[in-house]
């Protein structure tokens, strides 16, 4: 064999393990369906001010609507930022009737490592134990002690800024130094430390380096300058992405191959040693089919896509797709809930500003359901958010003429304090991916057709996050204080899709094990989203990162013992 692993994606999961694989020894071949996308070099949109773009950043809507119909719909799709998303109309999926679902895509390399947010939280054991204590799902084979060491590896390596703040629910971390509030969101800190003895304003924790160590340095990354074009790629490699990190780290140990426009097709299984021996895949382009063996096979390819490759894996040991003797596969399809807070006017204030566009807001972690079952609904939520004056584009509808009208453009707004809610989505079997019968793509392989929506726990959370939220900031002092609930608001659109291939204790209802290994073939692992056995309320991609370390260290103690 060339190769001792193969590693399917190369976004948050993908990156980690080429880095970890590489770094230990081993010879690692990263297969990327998507084109190659060059640090620094392929980042076309960084630094276009609005003013240079035909339509000020915005797509075209004969464009969008066209070829964009669904990545359209995410905050981050901009005409800058529009070269790391799919054309939808090129890779279509299916959806159930009556259940729409929003599937926010990147197809190339470093996935959407390039466009995350990079808010960076740790689960604790209320979330791991959470699914044992109340009954929804089956439980986590591990807890936090499980994982500390492996949030602290990722952590030091990516450049995690945040504060330490002593919450049981949210565990502190290896931080670089914090960002900065401004002045309202240092009152309202402290309004709520009065008033409230449940809950915490902190500022957000995310991936960008606020001061670099040598660790970062020596891959010639560089400080955030906050300039708030993260998604468009960051050429000073300030925020942690596979370009910026991982991957130049893996490359630096020559046992690195890389080949892009490459789809995976399904999984090889050798029936008389009952271990996978390879990856089918299609070139883009071509679409010839090639097969790469390896000893080992880690699956990163994001939730749905190892979930499509896996189902499309069948053969006559695995009829209803790869190592999936439970028939959980594809079932229990999780996201965050989203788009629903409230938003207020700070009064005063109004001789203070801030510089530049910060790379994170603040973060309430979660209050609800800390000591047990309190409320009408199980599991909880933390928010999101910022405080900010209203600029020029305010008053754009308001009617005026001369030169005191135009003078107006040039004084901002009153502050403005906005909290949106994260909330965790019940694991449900009824929710799942699964193959389309008849649909295919352009390479013949079976669409995705999605099955997932809201249960009665979801919908109830989701009012309960958008009243707290307006009493919360009424109580603040707030005024004109409005709350919403986006009902156009879909599974999928909160980007944090995970759980099809869940891991868990018992072979007969979960995938994988303790260390992302499958129950059913020994050398095959899964540390993307699809791994999650619920999905807390916390942004999931730190966890991925620890998974994915996590699950190398221990495979290639297994190779090493000539186990695997």
């Amino acid at each position: 064999m060339d190769f001792d692993v193969i590693v399917v994606g190369s976004g948050m999961s993908g990156g980690w393990a080429a880095k970890e694989f590489t770094e230990k020894g081993m010879k690692t071949l990263v297969i990327e369906r998507g084109r190659h996308v060059e640090h620094i070099d392929d980042y076309d949109g960084e630094n276009v001010d609005p003013w240079e773009m035909k339509f000020r950043d915005k797509v075209d809507r004969k464009t969008a609507d066209s070829a964009h119909e669904i990545q359209k719909q995410c905050y981050a799709f901009l005409d800058s930022t529009k070269q790391f998303f799919v054309d939808d109309s090129e890779h279509p999926y299916s959806q159930e009737d009556g259940k729409p679902f929003s599937w926010i895509r990147g197809y190339h390399l470093g996935g959407r490592s390039l466009t995350w947010h990079r808010q960076s939280y740790r689960l604790s054991d209320l979330d791991f134990e959470a699914n044992k204590k109340d009954g929804h799902g089956v439980d986590w084979p591990i807890r936090y002690k499980d994982m500390k060491k492996w949030y602290d590896h990722v952590e030091i390596f990516a450049g995690i800024s945040g504060s330490r703040d002593g919450l049981a629910q949210l565990p502190d971390g290896e931080f670089l130094p914090p960002m900065e509030m401004n002045c309202v969101e240092i009152e309202l800190k402290k309004r709520m430390d009065e008033k409230y003895e449940d809950r915490k304003l902190i500022i957000g924790r995310c991936a960008h380096l606020s001061e670099p160590q040598k660790i970062h340095t020596d891959l010639g990354r560089g400080t955030c300058q906050a300039r708030d074009q993260c998604q468009r790629g960051c050429s000073f490699g300030a925020y942690f992405s596979s370009q910026s990190a991982t991957l130049p780290a893996a490359r630096l140990t020559e046992n690195l191959t890389i080949v892009t426009d490459s789809i995976a097709h399904s999984v090889v299984y050798d029936a008389k040693s009952k271990k996978a021996t390879g990856v089918r895949v299609i070139d883009a382009k071509t679409k010839e089919a090639r097969t790469y063996e390896a000893r080992v096979i880690f699956m990163c390819a994001s939730t749905l896509g190892t979930t499509q490759v896996l189902l499309n894996s069948v053969s006559e040991n695995f009829q209803n797709g790869f190592a999936n003797s439970s028939g959980v596969l594809g079932h229990y399809l999780m996201d965050h809930l989203y788009a629903q807070g409230a938003r207020g006017i700070m009064p005063g204030y109004e001789d203070r500003y801030y510089h530049g566009r910060r790379a994170t807001g603040i973060y309430i972690p979660r209050f609800k359901n800390l000591n047990g079952q309190e409320e009408k609904y199980y599991r909880g939520y933390g928010f999101q958010g910022g405080a900010s004056r209203k600029g020029w584009k305010d008053g754009m509808n308001k009617r005026g003429f001369g030169a005191d009208y135009k003078e107006s453009f040039n004084r901002p707004g009153p502050w403005t304090f906005n909290i949106a809610g994260f909330g965790e989505m019940l694991p449900d079997y009824k929710n799942m991916a699964t193959l389309h019968k008849t649909k295919k793509d352009q390479w013949g392989i079976p669409q995705l057709h999605i099955d997932c929506a809201y249960g009665e726990n979801d919908r109830t959370m989701r009012e309960d996050i958008r009243d707290v939220s307006v009493r919360m900031l009424e109580n603040l002092g707030l005024t004109d204080v409005e709350g919403y609930l986006d009902e156009s608001a879909f599974p999928g659109i909160g980007i944090h899709e995970m759980g099809t291939a869940r891991m868990g204790h018992d072979p007969d209802t979960s995938v994988l094990n303790a260390h992302n290994q499958c129950h059913d073939v020994d050398n095959v692992f899964i540390t993307d989203g699809s791994s999650m056995t619920s999905s807390a309320c916390q942004n999931p991609s730190l966890t991925y990162m620890a998974l994915t370390a996590r699950a190398v260290d221990y495979a290639v103690t297994q190779m090493k013992s000539n186990v695997l």
